[in-house]
């Protein structure tokens, strides 16, 4: 693995987790599962199997300090910061090329920093075989997560036979992949789950550099040729300003993934939750009693099902006749929402003022 490279895709925003997550301190920049981040977790899930030099973190000009702060272990000049947002295409090109400029041989593992995943061993071997397989194959993989239920929120990876070419050893063999399908509906998504061939799209891939660069100079060649100017850049910071913010805004998905001739699948063995929303962190805190999910000390009388989080445990806090609540304190804000509207807590901060977002 001396050659493989890791890409960890760090930016996004924080609407969803206000009024703990802000813009320069999204999700995967916070301490929501013990005293590590996310961010600093999916670094940590890489330790023996890919070198810190060659991980590479892509976040944006907001975030780059506290990722910096919270990724200090890696080199500085692996932390890169995108200076326009142009969508995971253009990102993940960035990265190939960074990559690309180091090692035209090497193999590359794409990774999104905001996953809660605890089975570090079985990560491992997956993305083993997933390395093992690009490097020896003309191909570009994925990890599929196994549906637990019919989200209709996840894009879906149809699967269908099992590669031929792929080395029989393999514990985690990889799959043809027919398709990728959109976030569908409920109802789709129930057929889905009923075929049983359908995984959820994780957005981790993994290739040969020389293998997705030949597939992006034919499916995408603007890409192709940003990557080509990179590699032979004298100033690669340079050339990213001067260049990056023109490219079109398109996702790998998109750009990539639905059109390249060879695309496998390899189903994931450990867990993952995406950790969408306020109900997914609680799954993960105490639970009292009257299924009060909560970080700190809780006092209550007549409360049910409310989902507490507090920056600060030493305050207390009380709820009386309340049920179904999402309550966040921190230092400068508090947070009251109906559980059922999790999803709609970005609406309240498209209202505030710039300095809580």
């Amino acid at each position: 693995m001396a050659n493989t490279y890791a890409l960890i895709l760090a930016g996004g925003s924080g609407t969803r987790f206000w009024p703990l997550s802000r813009d320069s301190r999204p999700k995967q920049l916070l301490n929501l599962f013990g005293d590590n981040t996310l961010l600093n977790q999916t670094i940590s899930r890489l330790e023996g199997l890919i070198p810190k030099e060659n991980i590479l973190i892509l976040t944006n000009e907001l975030q780059i300090d506290a990722v910096r702060q919270v990724a200090s272990e890696l080199p500085a000049e692996n932390i890169f910061a995108e200076p326009a947002k142009r969508d995971t295409a253009p990102a993940v090109a960035l990265g190939i090329g960074l990559v690309a400029a180091r090692d035209p041989e090497a193999t590359m593992v794409v990774l999104p920093a905001d996953q809660l995943i605890q089975d570090v061993d079985s990560f491992q071997n997956v993305l083993k075989d997933a390395v093992t397989t690009a490097q020896n194959n003309h191909a570009l993989l994925t990890i599929g997560i196994k549906p637990t239920w019919a989200c209709p929120s996840f894009g879906y990876i149809e699967r269908g036979q099992r590669f031929q070419g792929a080395e029989s050893a393999l514990e985690n063999p990889p799959f043809e992949v027919i398709r990728f399908r959109e976030k569908p509906n409920p109802q789709l998504a129930e057929q889905f789950i009923a075929q049983g061939n359908f995984a959820w799209n994780a957005g981790m891939f993994i290739w040969s550099i020389p293998t997705v660069i030949q597939e992006l100079s034919e499916h995408t060649p603007e890409l192709a040729k940003f990557i080509g100017e990179l590699r032979n850049s004298s100033d690669i910071n340079a050339t990213v300003a001067a260049q990056f913010p023109s490219l079109t805004p398109i996702s790998i998905d998109y750009a990539l993934m639905e059109k390249a001739s060879r695309v496998l699948n390899i189903e994931a063995s450990f867990d993952w939750d995406d950790v969408g929303s306020w109900i997914s962190v609680a799954k993960y805190l105490n639970e009292d009693e009257q299924a009060n999910r909560t970080n700190t000390e809780l006092i209550e009388v007549d409360s049910q099902n409310n989902i507490v989080f507090t920056k600060n445990k030493e305050k207390k806090i009380a709820l009386l006749g309340v049920d179904d609540l999402i309550v966040v304190e921190t230092d400068d804000s508090i947070l009251i929402a109906n559980k059922h509207q999790a999803d709609d807590i970005k609406k309240i901060v498209s209202k505030l003022p710039p300095e809580l977002k």
